[in-house]
């Protein structure tokens, strides 16, 4: 499954040059002009990372990056600033707002896609295929199958596509309490309109899937939170 990654930027020639970087390097890209259509990129479906322009017109990069952090929504998406500014000010006030790391303008392509890569694996994200490992799951990204591990053997685990989804999203988001309205922001997108009691639907089934491998218990329910997935 490939990267999304939002590309905030009022220059269209940056944003067209970025977005052919980023497909060569087989990430999808989506364009934002300014705040307003990022905004509407992001409540379509969130990105898995954000390039995101300190000179903007109407909020400023420094301002709408403060903004994603404090959203529930956006809070552990990883943003880097597209810069002309190298002053180490300017450098220490974005890291204070919640930006992740750097490119200073002129960039390369090849810097900035080792910039990405290496600013996902630092946010815990998952390989760059989509695999992930945890408690005795694993998911095989690229052949977008589940494995579970059983008396020292893997099985297959059978899972429908928002099964999968969902549990993508909790093993490359351990340990943290998601409620039911944020699981349905991350795994269902947010102009997705369903019930939150659609979110305990899936968690059964889910945890039956896992039931034969005896790692239902994995998918935890926190009493008037929501559901975390703990290895503990």
């Amino acid at each position: 499954m490939q990267k999304r990654i939002l590309i905030v930027d009022d220059e269209p020639a940056i944003r067209d040059m970025v977005a052919y970087a980023l497909r060569k390097g087989d990430f999808q890209a989506v364009h934002a002009g300014d705040g307003r259509e990022a905004q509407a990129a992001i409540a379509e479906r969130v990105p898995d990372l954000i390039l995101l322009d300190w000179m903007l017109p109407g909020s400023s990069g420094l301002e709408l990056a403060r903004r994603w952090r404090k959203d529930a929504l956006t809070r552990e998406v990883p943003i880097i600033m597209l810069t002309a500014r190298g002053e180490e000010d300017d450098r220490v006030g974005g890291l204070e707002a919640g930006v992740d790391d750097y490119v200073v303008k002129p960039f390369s392509a090849r810097e900035l896609l080792a910039r990405i890569r290496a600013v996902m694996r630092r946010s815990r994200e998952d390989d760059a295929d989509g695999s992930v490992s945890a408690g005795g799951l694993r998911i095989d990204g690229a052949a977008h199958r589940v494995f579970a591990d059983l008396h020292g053997s893997e099985h297959p685990v059978t899972l429908g596509p928002t099964e999968y989804r969902l549990l993508h999203f909790f093993m490359t988001h351990p340990d943290r309490v998601y409620s039911r309205s944020q699981l349905l922001d991350h795994v269902w997108g947010g102009t997705v309109y369903v019930e939150e009691r659609t979110v305990d639907v899936h968690i059964r089934r889910l945890r039956k899937a896992l039931e034969p491998f005896a790692l239902e218990g994995l998918v935890q329910t926190v009493r008037g939170a929501g559901y975390r997935f703990s290895t503990t």
